[in-house]
This record gives C-alpha cells, sequence and structure tokens, in this order.
C-alpha cells in the first residue's frame, strides 16, 4: 500500500506539472486587452515575466503540497510510527493529558522535521523574487512560534476529541461540534490581543489626519470604531495588505505599513471601505456559519470514515481502535482531505463577499480611479497573477482574480446612473512606461 501510494502520488504531482507549466490558459481575452484590467498596461515586461514565472511555481507548490501531507501521514501510519509514539508517551506516565501531551509533541515534532526542505524553499522562492523582506533569524522565529501555537491548539483538540470519543464512540462527532462553536468565537476574539502580537507589533495609526478619515468613513457607514492600527510588516515583506480582524470589543481595523508607504490617501480609503462593506454585509458571521456548518458535515463524514478505515484495514494501518491516540494521524489526514475538496464550494463564496465589499466600497467612496490603481500596485506588490487557471481560481483564489476585480470595479455599480466605464486613464508615470515600451 505504500508503494502504491508513492506511486499515484508521482503520477500525480507528473500530471500537476504538466497542467501548471505546459497546458497554458490564463491569457487574457481579446475584449480586456488595453484595458486598465490587462497587467500589459500596468506592468512592466520585467514583472510581467517574474510575475508569470513565481505564479506557476507557487501554484505548482500549493497543489503537491497539500497530497504531500496525506502522504506523510499515511507513511507515519503504516510504518507504526504512530503506534510507536504512543507507546513511547503511554509508558512516560499515567496522566492521560500528559500522555497526550506527549504523543503530540512527537508527532508535531516529526511533521516540522519532515516537511522543513518544503516550507525553507517556499521561504527562500518568495525572497528571491523580492516578495519577502524578512531574514532567516526572523523567519526561524516565526516558525518556532507557529509550532508552539498549534501545538497548543491541537493539545486542547485531542484531549476534548479523544474523551469524547471513549465517552460515546458514536456520537463523539456530534459532541465534538457543539464544543467547536464556543472555541471557534474564543479563538476569533482572542486573536488580535493575544496570538497575532506575537508575531508582529501592532500600534495605533501614526497619520492621525488618516486616521481621522477611516474614522469618518465608518461612521459614514454606520460602524462603531475608535482606533486604526497599523503594524510593521516591512521588515517581512514587501507585499501590501489591509483587514478588519476580530469579534466585539476586541474587533480591530489594521493597515500594513508597506500599504500606508505605498498607496495614497485615497487608495487607502477605498480599502478600508472595502473592509468596511465585509463589516456592513456581516460577512464574517456569515463566514462563521459556513465555517460551523463545513465543521459539522466534516466531523461526521471523518467519524464515518474512521470506523470503516479501522474496521477494514486497522492491521495495515497499526490502528487497533478508534478511541487509540495513535489514530490521530488518520483523522488528520481525512480532515485534510474534506477540507481540500471543499475548497471550491468555500472559495467561490469567499469571492463572491469580496466582490459585494468591492461593489460597498465604490458606492461608499465614489473612488473607481483609486480603486483601479490600488488593484494595480497590489498585483505589483505581490506578483500576482491576474487571470489564472480554472483549477488554480478553483481551489486557491478566496478573492477574485485581479483581471475581474479591476474590470468590475472600473464598471458603475449603478448601470442606471452612467454608463459603465471600460477603460480608466492611465497616470502619467503609467504612460512613460508604455512609452519605453
Amino acid at each position: 500500500m505504500g508503494i502504491v501510494a508513492l506511486l499515484l502520488f508521482g503520477v500525480y504531482v507528473l500530471c500537476m506539472y504538466w497542467y501548471i507549466f505546459h497546458s497554458g490558459g490564463g491569457t487574457i481575452p481579446r475584449a480586456l486587452q488595453g484595458t486598465a484590467a490587462d497587467p500589459v498596461m500596468f506592468m512592466s515586461e520585467k514583472e510581467l515575466y517574474l510575475s508569470g514565472e513565481y505564479s506557476k511555481i507557487r501554484n505548482f507548490l500549493f497543489f503537491v503540497a497539500t497530497p504531500l501531507e496525506w502522504l506523510v501521514y499515511f507513511m507515519i501510519l503504516i510504518m507504526g510510527v504512530s503506534r510507536y509514539f504512543e507507546k513511547v508517551a503511554t509508558s512516560q506516565t499515567k496522566w492521560k493529558l500528559l500522555q497526550n501531551a506527549g504523543y503530540l509533541f512527537l508527532l508535531s515534532l516529526l511533521l516540522y522535521v519532515v516537511l522543513f526542505p518544503l516550507d525553507y524553499y517556499r521561504y527562500n522562492l518568495s525572497k528571491s523574487y523580492g516578495i519577502s523582506t524578512q531574514g532567516f533569524s526572523s523567519w526561524m522565529r516565526d516558525g518556532i512560534i507557529d509550532f508552539w501555537v498549534s501545538f497548543g491548539m491541537s493539545f486542547i483538540i485531542v484531549s476534548v476529541i479523544y474523551w469524547l470519543i471513549k465517552k460515546s464512540a458514536k456520537r463523539w462527532w456530534l459532541y465534538t461540534w457543539f464544543l467547536t462553536i464556543p472555541f471557534t468565537i474564543f479563538v476569533m476574539f482572542i486573536q488580535p490581543v493575544v496570538i497575532d502580537p506575537l508575531y508582529n507589533d501592532f500600534y495605533p495609526l501614526k497619520n492621525k489626519e488618516l486616521e481621522a478619515k477611516i474614522l469618518s468613513l465608518a461612521e459614514q457607514a454606520n460602524i462603531p470604531a475608535e482606533h486604526v492600527y497599523e503594524v510593521n510588516m516591512a521588515e517581512k515583506t514587501n507585499a501590501l495588505n489591509a483587514y478588519v480582524t476580530g469579534i466585539g470589543s476586541n474587533s480591530r481595523i489594521v493597515l500594513w505599513d508597506t500599504t500606508l508607504n505605498r498607496l495614497t490617501d485615497n487608495e487607502i480609503l477605498f480599502i478600508m471601505a472595502h473592509e468596511m462593506g465585509h463589516y456592513v454585509e456581516k460577512h464574517i458571521y456569515f463566514g462563521i456559519a459556513g465555517y460551523l456548518l463545513l465543521t459539522l458535515l466534516g466531523l461526521w463524514l471523518s467519524a464515518k470514515c474512521m470506523r470503516w478505515l479501522i474496521g477494514r484495514h486497522g492491521h495495515v494501518l497499526k490502528i487497533k481502535k478508534i478511541s487509540d491516540i495513535g489514530s490521530y494521524p488518520l483523522f488528520l489526514l481525512i480532515t485534510s482531505v474534506l477540507l481540500f475538496a471543499s475548497n471550491p464550494l468555500s472559495n467561490y463564496i469567499s469571492r463572491y463577499q469580496e466582490m459585494r465589499a468591492d461593489q460597498y466600497a465604490i458606492s461608499l467612496t465614489g473612488e473607481r480611479e483609486s480603486a483601479v490603481t490600488a488593484f494595480q500596485k497590489l498585483t505589483i506588490s505581490g506578483l500576482s497573477e491576474v487571470n489564472p487557471q480554472l483549477l488554480v481560481k478553483w481551489f486557491r483564489y478566496t478573492h477574485p482574480p485581479m483581471l475581474e476585480r479591476i474590470y468590475k470595479v472600473a464598471e458603475n455599480v449603478d448601470e442606471k446612473k452612467e454608463e459603465p466605464l471600460k477603460e480608466v486613464p492611465l497616470k502619467e508615470e503609467q504612460k512613460k512606461e508604455q512609452q519605453k515600451k
């Protein structure tokens, strides 16, 4: 079974390599060529080349990395590594929680070491293309923080799940889901004030004039906001970003300092209006509801699959019963497959919400030209692919591709008042770039 799994993985990698690098696709439709959405109009030849090359490598890594994790989980099971870790953990102490902690530490450490080369390659790739500016020591520090945060979360989740399995082998998935609801809300509440500051420094926006404009915009949208925060990301990346995080009294409007340094006030206000659109249309609550529904379905399917696989192939997987913590890699394998399979649906909903937020921002600010130039700068800063291949869009893109976003914001939201704007006038620096070409 291990040999078959390796062969299937190898065939899959070859197929994805051909699809990403040689199948074509991702070209600009003729109707949009020469418009503000066409990357030729706002990116240099070098940027276009690097964007295409970088995007293909990242897309290929995405489609390879997740199945590679499945393969690792499978090998850990059939080679008896999980069972060995369980024996080591149970032999050291009689306390169940300490046994869980010991097993999870060994498993987490193994996964970290095995997947480290791929993580390092991604980091080095981002740095070589000028996206990441983060030093190796800083990157390692973030990786270690990730390890312990993930370990802490896993310890809580695993301890609860396997306690529930022992209490109710048939309905543990349902009880787990009930506990997922308060846990998810709690994590979202503490995220901005406990978890995020572990990685970066957050402080009130220094530009008080811009903060006043943002808060004025929030007031127009009837959003209760008192402060806008900025975060020091320039030491880690050249990419641009802004977001709204948290719920309740811990909700925050956050701007990366790279965004503040490279976008105009009008472009920043459009991005802020976009984030406010998510708040006004209650996308965060729809997101929580959707996540909880998918979690319910996922836990139910995981319980069914685990019971069937252990009953039929338990001897191969080295699992005697589902309540043994050594079955945890199987749980990770199944939930990861289900999560990957759900990506097209969840991403589709997310893209719809992002498009709605774009439309809201246009209606609130009326800054279509600033919206277009902001998206153009975002594309350049991240070397983003404006029109990805279909599978890439389905499985990777939580936001609409930039080709769609720029074209849509360049149109008038209220078609009754004004004809759609097909092309946004280029600024002087963009005209000079075109003359050079």
